[in-house]
């Protein structure tokens, strides 16, 4: 059994901690809303009043927030990870976050004995809480060996991609994937439709070929063509990480039409999509309220 810290109790940050509390784990956590500290309380997890406080006693501390700026401020930050973590600390940071903020703050942390390594995940709330997520993780063999034990009862498949921050690069290109998909799939049951094929036949047919994506197999099945969009996931967390991809792309010095393109597309739909919708609604550009 770890001591395991958890900052940020959201919807991601509440599923983790109690994945980890049921694998046998001691569990501290935090998080800036009171309201949401209350809340975990209430099902059993040890609260601490601030970053500062939970990592004077964990062995891990796992961060679920929103912004690679929320990241910074809770690594760097007066009450924060780097001013009151003991040596041999090991943070694993599970948010969608930019690697270069990810490899500044490893920097910094390693020169005080701490260890980062990056493991944004997949599959929403539903897999936090069912210990069923996905991890790309960045860092080195010895840190993520370390933290293995602890990751595998948050998540069914981890796959290490490379030294730290890789799993950041690789998380911003995954979600700037699924943003695409998406919009081409909607795009696909426009031209059903429209041809006189029910969308749904449709799409079991494309899910037999080559043309199927994690987009057609799941999304569209499960929160789209039932009018459910209740996933969990918002629209502002995921323009938020096309911003990441495109910015991404551009510091690189990439010419990427089609990525530039849906990045336009989604920045675009907050003007008809509030933030607060779940993702899955950005199909409503090509299908209108009529899924």
């Amino acid at each position: 059994m770890a001591i395991v810290g958890v900052v940020g109790l959201g919807n991601m940050g509440r599923g983790m901690a109690i994945s980890l509390k049921r694998g046998g784990h001691q569990v501290l956590g935090t998080d800036a809303s009171e309201a949401t500290r209350t809340a975990l309380a209430a099902e059993g997890i040890e609260i601490h009043p601030d970053v500062a406080a939970l990592c004077r006693e964990a062995e891990l501390v796992i961060l679920s927030l929103p912004t690679a700026d929320i990241v910074d401020a809770v690594v760097t930050g007066e009450n924060g990870i780097l001013a009151h973590a003991r040596p041999g600390l090991l943070v694993v940071d599970t948010s969608t976050s930019h690697p270069d903020t990810t490899r500044r703050l490893a920097k910094l942390l390693a020169d005080a004995g701490v260890a980062l390594i990056d493991a944004p995940v997949s599959g929403g709330p539903k897999g936090a809480i069912t210990g069923t997520m996905t991890m790309v993780i960045g860092g080195s063999e010895a840190d993520v060996a370390r933290a293995e034990p602890i990751l595998e009862a948050i998540s069914a498949k981890r796959v290490h991609v490379g030294a730290v921050g890789a799993g950041h690069v690789t998380k911003i290109i995954n979600n700037l994937l699924c943003a695409a998909h998406l919009l081409t799939a909607a795009e696909a049951v426009k031209i059903a439709r429209s041809a006189g094929v029910d969308a749904e036949r449709m799409l079991e047919g494309i899910n037999a070929g080559s043309g199927r994506s994690g987009v057609t197999l799941v999304n569209f099945p499960t929160w789209v063509l039932n009018d459910a969009f209740d996933s969990g996931f918002t629209m502002k967390l995921m323009r938020k990480d096309v911003r990441l991809g495109a910015q991404l792309v551009d510091e690189l010095g990439l010419s990427l039409p089609l990525a530039a393109e849906a990045a336009k597309l989604w920045a675009g739909s907050a003007d008809t999509i509030a933030d607060g919708e779940d993702f899955n609604r950005i199909v409503e550009l090509q299908l209108g309220t009529d899924k």
